[in-house]
């Protein structure tokens, strides 16, 4: 008898929405479905990569994840030689991203694996401290390189230099050698990236399964805790804004600081105070690294750093002197956390009964508690410091390219992808260097001007939550700490669900407490500075720079994420509950309406 095969629809099964025809070609071809790989492509399970790519992909900003993707397969399949995984494969399909994770189909190559990763994920291990420094100092290092890196403007006539020093090479050059520089770098970083983080989550694992083994029944959540209460760098910049609120208040600027004016204009106005002076040098010398923090994830160049747009921090800012003029606090309780760590961790070291499995739950918690800093600190030094300066690198492209009339704006360069960018650079050298040589002025403009309707287009599309066949299971423990992928999850979007009917949602128990509140739904970081104090936030995902908005609301309740993903850590390093990966939190809870969240049992009821 013939079993029947569940499946999502083939990827060549979708439609391209009318009016985004063509959209194939503003991607590199290795990223698209193909008719050379359907047999292979259509026998996979993909899933839309929503928690890392929630938006369409602009042509340009697929760098970001084909440098994770090769950075990420590379590291488990050839240098830590991870048993279980043989990597990531993307794809894009009108403009969405979607993800399948390879397993390891012959046991021999597990069997063989085991004794390599044990060895080399050890060395990493027993060495964390000093590795996690080194690591720093490569950071530290490959951001100043990038930095450092000239974008030069064409002159009409070199500089007399360039013969009497006999330089011998032309700016033309440095434009293209400045061109592949940035793009190696950031190829670069993304092999630092994953170079710890990989062990990071396997540390995690280690206690999680241990647990799962030996506490039947212990929620997630539970275990999570347990290695709560980290000194998380990405907590600095929030820190720093509270500082300069304390500061405000007591230099009596505050009122200076509340005016209804941009803030570019009244830290122009304060540098010029003599009250101000103090101010100002506190927020000039924060700027660089803590306020080179992306307003979104820092993996799309629109998303702005809060020293390009001061919107979110200044909003914070202004909240947090209102609460400190009200006598409360704005700390972090941090010591509450911390007690709660310890207590469950003693509560449940009591039931063990061996002391062999004492030992072990001692050391999986030790080597959880010393990695927890890099699985959120990495996200600061690569997707918001580095990010930073990396999308305004490419805005002196834009601008060179804008000069010299082959683009209308510097933005416009973002419609290009890294292909291209390098072509449409190489017409603007060639052109400069044989005066009368006409460059592809209209062949460029037009392509960005088409690729401008076609994102818009494709911003409306519905796209699937999965491509292909359903898996038999869902086991994958990375997927299900991070994206939050079970098989209840497929099941739901299998049956359709999501239209918006029901009253009770169910998801990841992401941090603990149970409170009921007013619901504040927001789509982008735009829109923080609505949030208002004593909300309870529902979003599609949180990203690290929401940092002050967890001062100022009561829990959190996201559509995607698992365990580990950003918001139930900061909701758990807040004291704040929290319910994760509901799937359709923003489809079902509209502003204004009273709900409830129970981050113990991971469910969100509507009540009003």
């Amino acid at each position: 008898m013939a079993t029947t095969v569940r499946r999502f629809p083939s990827p060549f099964e979708i439609q391209t929405p009318p009016g985004a025809e063509g959209w194939e070609s503003m991607y590199p071809p290795y990223i698209l479905f193909s008719e050379d790989n359907r047999e292979w492509e259509e026998g996979r399970f993909w899933f839309l990569d929503s928690l890392h790519r929630p938006e369409v992909e602009y042509p340009f900003d697929t760098i970001v994840h084909e440098a994770w993707n090769s950075a990420a397969s590379e590291l488990v399949t050839r240098t830590l030689a991870v048993p279980v995984t043989n990597g990531y494969v993307e794809r894009i399909l009108n403009g969405r991203l979607y993800l399948t994770i390879l397993p390891v189909p012959d046991q021999k190559v597990v069997e063989e694996r085991v004794p390599i990763y044990t060895r080399r994920a050890g060395h990493y291990f027993e060495n964390w401290a000093d590795l996690f420094e080194r690591w720093r100092g490569k950071l530290e290092r490959v951001i100043g390189e990038l930095k450092a890196i000239q974008i030069p403007r064409l002159p009409h006539l070199e500089d007399e230099s360039v013969v009497t020093e006999a330089r011998g090479y032309s700016t033309g050059l440095e434009m293209l050698n400045a061109y592949q520089r940035v793009v190696d770098n950031v190829f670069l970083v993304y092999q630092y990236h994953f170079e710890l983080l990989v062990l990071g989550y396997t540390a995690y694992l280690n206690l999680h399964q241990f647990c799962k083994q030996v506490f039947p029944g212990i929620p997630d959540q539970t275990v999570a805790n347990m290695a709560s209460g980290a000194d998380i760098l990405m907590f600095r910049p929030d820190d720093e804004v509270k500082k300069l609120a304390r500061k405000a208040l007591d230099l009596g600027l505050q009122e200076v600081i509340r005016a209804d004016r941009p803030p570019a204009e009244i830290i122009a106005d304060l540098r010029r105070d003599p009250r101000g002076h103090e101010w100002v040098a506190a927020f000039d010398a924060v700027q660089d690294p803590w306020f080179h923090f992306s307003s979104g994830t820092g993996m799309y160049h629109h998303e702005r750093a809060w020293v390009d747009d001061l919107t979110v921090p200044w909003a914070a800012m202004k909240g947090y002197m209102e609460r400190l003029e009200r006598g409360e606090s704005v700390e972090r309780p941090v010591d509450q956390i911390l007690e709660r760590r310890e207590r469950i961790t003693a509560e449940y070291r009591a039931l063990l009964t061996t002391d062999e499995d004492r030992a072990a739950f001692d050391q999986n918690i030790a080597l959880a508690r010393l990695v927890a800093p890099y699985v959120e600190d990495h996200n600061f030094y690569i997707e918001h410091r580095h990010h930073t300066t990396f999308w305004n690198k490419m805005r002196e492209f834009g601008d060179r390219l804008a000069e010299h009339g082959l683009l209308e704006s510097r933005d416009d360069l973002f419609y290009l992808n890294r292909w291209e960018v390098g072509q449409v650079l190489y017409d603007m050298v060639y052109s400069w260097g044989a005066p009368g040589r006409p460059s592809r002025e209209r062949y460029w403009k037009s392509t960005v001007a088409r690729r401008k309707d076609i994102v818009e287009v494709l911003r409306a599309w519905p796209a699937e939550p999965a491509l292909g066949p359903v898996p038999p299971d869902l086991n994958e423990p990375f997927t299900i700490m991070l994206w939050g992928l079970t098989q209840e999850r497929v099941e739901e979007w299998l049956a359709g669900a999501g239209d918006g009917a029901a009253r009770e949602l169910r998801g990841y128990a992401g941090s603990p407490g149970v409170v009921e509140g007013t619901a504040r739904v927001i789509f982008s970081p735009e829109q923080i500075p609505e949030v208002e104090e004593g909300e309870i936030l529902v979003c599609p995902i949180t990203a690290p720079s929401w940092g002050p908005v967890f001062g100022r609301i009561k829990a959190t309740v996201s559509d995607l994420g698992g365990i580990m993903c950003h918001a139930a850590i900061v909701c758990r390093e807040y004291g704040l509950p929290a319910v994760v990966g509901t799937g359709r939190g923003t489809k079902v809870i509209r502003t204004g309406d009273r709900i409830r969240v129970d981050g113990n049992a991971g469910v969100v009821t509507v009540l009003s």
